[in-house]
């Protein structure tokens, strides 16, 4: 029934129309869920947030799903976990490795890819970025961790919009997990005491 909506709302978003396109509904809150679709957590270990829903107001939402988050599962081949902010420069090299991100292609519900547009990106062509250097800004929190599959977190650390706050997130994780430790340290096993 979601993807009837979704190809519905596509149709209608590349159609000339005097009305605006259809915004962003309850039915992108959540990442889509069901048999064979990846657990919604991010590369930092929380809840997979949003990368973008309406795609310059046409009604389609970006991810393998078209539901606005960065999803994968066992249909999405590409692995189209990592959520960007368009450049430029990453458009080009896009463009250049056979892989054009900007030319729409309404057949597929792609509205084409701008520079500071949010999308998500497959995680091998990230990977690819990273070695020549053209790799654009990331959001964690709205990158999958299947991500971590291709790339690893430091290199996303280092390109992330939102590296400080997950920065701060992962030491707050580390400091839990040390109080967590303690309390369930166990001592010198030759002063365990057995009750029988």
């Amino acid at each position: 029934m979601q993807f009837l909506i979704l190809v519905a709302s596509a149709a209608v978003a590349f159609q000339p129309t005097t009305t605006p396109p259809r915004r962003a509904t309850k039915l992108f809150e959540k990442p889509r869920e069901g048999p064979g679709i990846s657990v919604p957590r991010n590369v930092l270990g929380g809840d997979l947030e949003c990368c973008c829903a309406d795609v310059r107001g046409s009604g389609i939402g970006t991810g393998f799903y078209r539901d606005g988050h960065c999803s994968t599962g066992q249909d999405d081949e590409g692995r189209h976990t990592v959520c960007i902010e368009a450049t430029v420069d990453f458009l080009e090299f896009s463009a250049s490795v056979g892989n054009d991100l900007s030319t729409p292609n309404p057949q597929w519900m792609f509205p084409g890819v701008m520079p500071g547009d949010q999308w998500c990106l497959c995680a091998a062509r990230y990977a690819q970025a990273v070695q020549a250097g053209k790799q654009p800004m990331v959001y964690l929190a709205r990158t999958h961790e299947r991500t971590l599959d291709h790339v690893p977190l430091d290199v996303l650390l280092e390109n992330g919009v939102d590296a400080d706050v997950a920065r701060a997130q992962l030491e707050s994780v580390d400091e839990q997990r040390q109080v967590l430790e303690g309390l369930f340290k166990v001592g010198d096993p030759e002063e365990l005491l057995i009750i029988v």
